[in-house]
């Protein structure tokens, strides 16, 4: 069995090259084109969530059929067509290059693989049975969205709210680090599911650092 390394990659603004247009494809571009990738999609004809995004701007599409060369530039290489062979050349190629591809059709022609997703704003979590199955795994994602709540999201983004205000304020790495300790102790989470949290003003924030500076 392959043992996968789950890695969280910026791709914002970064060329990724899709080979292929179909359900597979759009499946696969939709967290590419969340993440900001600028998305070339290589193929005769698209899905209509594809076309749609196309049309938009949100994507490149050229419509004709793979051609050595067309990898070049990218950071990340998805063989998404119906038709094994094209695969397996887009695969050949990319090896050639250097560049990380995902294979649809047989996944252990690729470098990497493409995990079940759950976001809640700033919250990622993945979700890889190592080519298990997808159905599985996106059986397994449902059942972790039903643990984390949507409240996750706004109880993420205090916690960057605060982190952010104790680094900039406070010069002591030391204090910095107690007051991060005690940040994570805060039961804001339970408030959020429980509605009864009231959200932070700047002056509250500022004294709440300033009261927790000391042992």
């Amino acid at each position: 069995m392959n043992k996968y390394l789950p890695i969280m990659l910026d791709i914002q603004g970064k060329l990724v090259v899709m080979i292929g247009g179909g359900a597979v494809a759009e499946r696969k571009a939709a967290p590419l084109l969340e993440a900001g990738a600028e998305l070339v999609v290589i193929s005769p004809a698209l899905s209509g969530a594809l076309s749609a995004a196309a049309e938009a701007g949100r994507l490149k599409w050229i419509s004709r059929p793979y051609a050595p060369g067309d990898l070049e530039g990218a950071v990340l290489v998805y063989a998404a067509s119906g038709d094994r062979a094209v695969n397996e050349a887009v695969a050949g190629e990319a090896r050639i290059l250097g560049l990380p591809v995902n294979v649809a059709s047989h996944a252990e022609a690729g470098s990497f693989i493409t995990p079940g997703l759950l976001r809640r704003g700033r919250l990622t979590v993945a979700v890889s049975t190592s080519g298990a199955g997808p159905s599985a795994a996106a059986e397994i994602t449902g059942q972790i969205a039903g643990l984390l709540g949507e409240e996750y999201e706004p109880y993420l983004d205090f916690l960057y709210e605060l982190r952010t205000e104790i680094k900039r304020l406070e010069p002591s790495p030391a204090v910095r680090s107690r007051l991060l300790r005690r940040l994570g102790k805060l039961d804001v989470l339970n408030e959020m599911r429980q509605g009864t949290f009231i959200p932070w003003t700047p002056g509250a924030i500022e004294s709440w650092i300033a009261g927790n500076r000391d042992e």
